[in-house]
């Protein structure tokens, strides 16, 4: 290790200004050495360096739970600056609910769950959800569109979950709803978990007595073209799980992603997937070794409206 490089990059001290813009406030910080500030800096810069890069096809993947709180809007308006989703299905279960008017509450983390239950009312952390705001909204409003597409005259009795929800986000009116988003910016959400949550259940009785089928393996077959047809490829991951795992899984087989970001507040000393940091991709090739990467220790709340900010993704 060459120590005059070590050495080469010097802590500044922050001056912050009145009315300063969060852009001037990220480059600001660009020498803080402000532990995990550091890395969102850092990730400003890959996903800057990346979106710009018109040979880079770029993935976006989100847990559900976010979905729940405000960053559902933001996140619908970043969508057309990606070029692939991977999510879980309760993204597909808040986004409907707030598509048909769902109301969600601002609650407590510290909240006593047996009086919740006993008021019928729902904790996602420190959300709150009435249970009529939920379970029946995403029933009456999948029910609605589903039947609206079985007795289209363009049905087709099998679709891959990429395209049923296309075709709900085709139907659904709410300008601020992810797969609304994603349906007019033609980018494709992916969904291998479909089945595990509430839009999974509802589409399961559906199918008891209507003509349909799901066939799951079709979208793995388009992931996998775009994995061998794209030798350039990025993501920002958000939180752990199958959407992240999806992402870098296929990756895996063009050599691993180009440029990587994942946030998170999972510990890596479990050995599990949110915990894992992107170095660990490296090892199975899934993480391409000079790949622009960083890994951003902290809650996505926080952190995302101010990288989506300094981005312009908006």
């Amino acid at each position: 290790m060459n120590r005059k490089k070590l050495l080469s990059r010097h802590v500044k001290d922050i001056r912050l200004r009145k009315s300063m813009e969060v852009k001037d406030l990220i480059e600001e910080m660009e020498s803080v050495g402000g532990f995990s500030a550091q890395h969102m800096v850092d990730a400003a810069g890959i996903l800057q360096r990346m979106l710009a890069d018109k040979a880079s096809f770029n993935f976006l993947s989100f847990p559900a739970d976010i979905i729940a709180t405000g960053l559902r809007g933001m996140i619908a308006d970043s969508i057309k600056y990606f070029d692939a989703v991977i999510t879980t299905c309760g993204t597909l279960d808040h986004d409907l609910a707030k598509a048909v008017g769902g109301k969600y509450s601002l609650g407590s983390f510290n909240a006593d769950d047996r009086k919740l239950h006993s008021m019928d009312i729902y904790r996602l952390g420190n959300i709150f959800i009435e249970s009529k705001e939920y379970g029946q909204r995403i029933e009456d409003g999948f029910n609605e569109i589903m039947k609206d597409i079985y007795h289209s005259k363009d049905y087709k009795k099998e679709y891959s979950p990429s395209e049923l929800i296309c075709e709900f986000g085709r139907r659904i009116k709410d300008p601020h709803s992810i797969l609304r988003q994603a349906y007019l910016n033609e980018v494709p959400i992916f969904c291998p978990g479909i089945v595990d949550g509430a839009f999974g259940t509802n589409l399961t009785i559906f199918s008891q007595d209507h003509d349909f089928k799901l066939n799951m393996l079709k979208d793995e077959r388009i992931l996998s073209d775009l994995s061998f047809d794209n030798k350039v490829s990025g993501a920002l991951m958000v939180g752990g799980g199958i959407s992240k795992h999806h992402v870098i899984w296929w990756n895996q087989f063009k050599g691993g992603l180009d440029y990587a970001v994942y946030i998170t507040t999972a510990t890596q000393y479990d050995g599990s997937l949110s915990g894992a940091r992107l170095e660990e991709a490296v090892s199975w090739g899934k993480v391409k070794e000079e790949a622009k990467q960083v890994t951003v220790d902290g809650d996505a709340t926080i952190i995302l409206p101010f990288l989506f900010s300094y981005l312009n993704l908006f």
